[in-house]
């Protein structure tokens, strides 16, 4: 009996003094090619503080974002679930949001981890960019904002970083307003001159009021852009603290400091209770920018100033868990939500955009450039330092991962796609879960990975591939991304196949001549796809055009005398902070 209650009291203790939940720090870069960071190639860019970060834990080779595109692989990573199965993937040719007064987001019945650690007693925190949508019938629902996901502080930006955000940095509607209005101008112009001519040489009577209506048409088009031109930048490029506009518009000026100076300071607050936090960068999607401590000092111009400017802020953030002794006891995770831009190329040539290393494509196609990312996990102690895992895994499976590590149950209710990173990152199982990743092209199933399970091959097969454009080159040039259907893309009968284990940069397409299990690799990998569209529901299109349209009775400003919406209430909303 003595026996009994001895060790029913040593079990107590051992149970008391069980390991308490790690804090979690997730960063996320924003269009940061894997051939970026040094500690995966680069030897020219300056990472030391990412690249600390793999040599004190786990780097990921095949690392893969679940949409080459901002709004569906932030939607997947959030909930660790397709983006298709939120209704977070477009059938249009618009993938993303681009207004700050759009209807859609992601939907209220999504749970993100941020959600699922917050019931488990998590201070949560998400620092820098959102781009899942705002408001849904009036601009004071706030239903897709961060805080009705599970965040208990958000300060950042809404939408996303564009160059129509920085005064001189050009504009990401170049190709609309040409469509759209120079095209139409030019139809007017060539009307009016068409119909004053034969009405001088009295070939055909043409009232006045024709000309008059011609006339006041092309100057409708031109207020219409002069107002577009005037108004976009404050409408949708402003910072939140929370559920209020704290700069309209935003200010480059010292703004990555800024925010991570946030992100510390949040830490610092929580530093005696489990918390979360995002710090999801808006480096280095363009506009490009950098603080002048970082301005021309890298070698490769804007771009490589800003990557370093990011990378300084990991450093800090690294610097503030060392200080507060919290590095053993917190779970670093560092990656970016899809590959490079490669067609970001300034009108003088400047490359604007990243590198994807020996990946073909990049941001908005699922090539591999676009859709392998870094990916990076440090927690001393527990994930051993310098591992190298070449398994296929998912920014999905942060989801499942999280979510067990804080003890919370995964829900019942759907289908989770991720799968629980630890007993790979700690040597348990050398085989990824992921026997096959589904690359979606917005709504539409671009290729499909098979990883079988007794083979070191990775399969992957393409039903489509874009059209790169001008011929030769590795991106869509013309259009600035690559889109996912009509005459964009050219369909594959069979499916193109590449094993990426022995070809990474898919230059050599197998065929029954080269792969005897050419017909039968493609079978079971078809197979797999009928599978998994057979799991998936029927929900709203989020990314639908009356969705992503701008609404003006969803227009947030910070000042309600007019619709110049400028302020800056930064300094003060930093006191009045969590």
């Amino acid at each position: 009996m003595r026996l009994r209650l001895l060790l029913l009291l040593l079990l107590c203790e051992a149970q008391g003094h069980a390991a308490p939940r790690p804090n979690f720090v997730l960063l996320m870069a924003d269009d940061l090619g894997i051939g970026d960071p040094g500690c995966y190639g680069n030897t020219t860019l300056r990472t030391p503080n990412i690249d600390r970060l793999a040599a004190e834990g786990v780097k990921l080779t095949q690392h893969l974002a679940a949409s080459p595109l901002c709004t569906p692989s932030r939607a997947a990573f959030m909930t660790g679930r397709y983006p298709i199965r939120s209704g977070m993937a477009s059938q249009s040719f618009i993938g993303v949001f681009i207004f700050s007064a759009s209807s859609g987001g992601l939907p209220t019945s999504e749970i993100t981890f941020a959600k699922l650690l917050k019931n488990q007693g998590y201070s949560t925190a998400l620092i820098g960019k959102w781009h899942l949508g705002t408001n849904c019938h009036n601009k004071t629902d706030f239903c897709h904002h961060p805080l009705s996901h599970g965040f208990d502080y958000f300060h950042g930006i809404p939408v996303t970083n564009l160059r129509d955000c920085k005064p001189g940095e050009g504009s990401v509607f170049t190709r609309g307003i040409r469509v759209l209005v120079f095209i139409p101008l030019q139809i007017i112009a060539i009307t009016l001159l068409t119909l004053a001519v034969l009405k001088c040489l009295g070939l055909l009577h043409v009232p006045p009021v024709v000309f008059f209506c011609l006339l006041c048409l092309a100057a409708m088009i031109l207020g219409l852009l002069l107002c577009f031109l005037h108004y976009f930048r404050p409408l949708n490029c402003f910072l939140m603290r929370n559920h209020e506009i704290t700069q309209q518009p935003l200010s480059y000026d010292s703004l990555t400091q800024r925010l991570t100076a946030d992100a510390a300071q949040f830490i610092r607050r929580n530093a005696g209770t489990p918390f979360l936090l995002l710090l999801s960068y808006l480096h280095v999607h363009t506009a490009l920018f950098s603080s002048p401590d970082f301005a021309g000092r890298s070698q490769h111009g804007a771009y490589g100033d800003a990557a370093e400017e990011l990378d300084w802020s990991v450093g800090q953030i690294l610097n503030v868990l060392d200080e507060l002794k919290l590095t053993n006891n917190t779970l670093v995770y560092f990656t970016s939500d899809q590959g490079a831009h490669v067609e970001e190329v300034t009108t003088k040539g400047e490359i604007h955009g990243g590198s994807n290393g020996i990946y073909k494509g990049g941001k908005a196609n699922n090539w591999e450039g676009g859709i392998r990312i870094p990916g990076i996990l440090r927690w001393p102690g527990v994930i051993q330092a310098g591992l190298v895992i070449d398994e296929p895994t998912s920014n999905m499976d942060i989801f499942p991962t999280v979510a067990k590590l804080a003890g919370s149950p995964l829900p019942e209710d759907r289908i989770i796609d991720g799968h629980d990173l630890m007993p790979l990152l700690q040597g348990k199982t050398q085989h990824s879960d992921h026997e096959f990743l589904f690359h979606y092209c917005n709504f539409y199933l671009n290729a499909v990975r098979w990883h079988p399970r007794n083979s070191t091959s990775v399969w992957k097969a393409f039903f489509f591939t874009p059209k790169f454009s001008p011929e030769g080159a590795n991106g869509c040039f013309s259009t600035h991304v690559c889109f996912c259907h009509g005459h964009f893309v050219s369909r594959h009968h069979p499916p193109l196949l590449f094993d990426v284990a022995k070809d990474p940069g898919e230059r050599s397409p197998l065929s029954p001549a080269t792969e005897p299990r050419f017909r039968e690799i493609l079978a079971v990998m078809q197979q797999a796809a009928d599978r998994h569209a057979e799991t998936l529901q029927a929900v709203p299109n989020q990314l639908s055009l009356g969705n992503i349209l701008w609404k003006p009775w969803l227009q947030m400003c910070c000042s309600s005398s007019s619709l110049s919406c400028q302020c800056d209430r930064e300094n003060q909303a930093k006191g009045a902070s969590r």
